[in-house]
């Protein structure tokens, strides 16, 4: 089984079900969780040949804020269910290297991550945090996307 489970979290329901996905899989192999939030500050504005400003002020104190709150949410539900976890939150302009780079550094040997599973344009617009993850993850990554039939995030 895992040992170190890497959960990263925006605070999201889907976010949630994995974090509780995660605590079963940790309470079923003794293992500890890492809850990871991670504040990603929008671009202040883009230019037409491409290049995008970042304006850090205020927006990233509020942000990682808002990151300390869901990283503790989660510990507070692997608490509960008597699960050891550690609760990180920073800010980054790239999660998935972020996410990539904290399982290396905690020694973790399993990611689990929700997908909101964006299709179409909408994952073109909004990206995917997952599919990048996938892409450059040091250790296995177990997805887990909405229900079938339900609502899928809107980019």
């Amino acid at each position: 089984m895992y040992s170190r489970i890497l959960v990263p979290t925006d605070g999201s329901p889907l976010a949630e079900a994995a974090a509780d996905a995660a605590i079963e899989l940790a309470r079923a192999g003794a293992g500890t969780i890492v809850a990871l939030a991670v504040a990603v500050p929008e671009p202040a504005f883009q230019s037409l040949e491409g290049a995008v400003a970042y304006d850090p002020g205020l927006q990233v104190e509020v942000l990682l804020a808002r990151a300390r709150q869901d990283a503790a949410a989660v510990g507070a539900r692997a608490r509960e269910a008597g699960i050891a976890c550690t609760e990180l939150a920073c800010n980054a302009l790239d999660a998935a290297e972020t996410i990539a780079d904290t399982a290396r550094e905690q020694g973790c040997d399993l990611i689990v991550m929700g997908s909101h599973g964006r299709r179409g344009l909408s994952r073109l617009l909004a990206g995917s945090v997952t599919q990048a993850v996938l892409a450059c993850a040091p250790v296995p990554v177990m997805v887990l996307r909405p229900p079938a039939g339900g609502t899928r995030a809107a980019a």
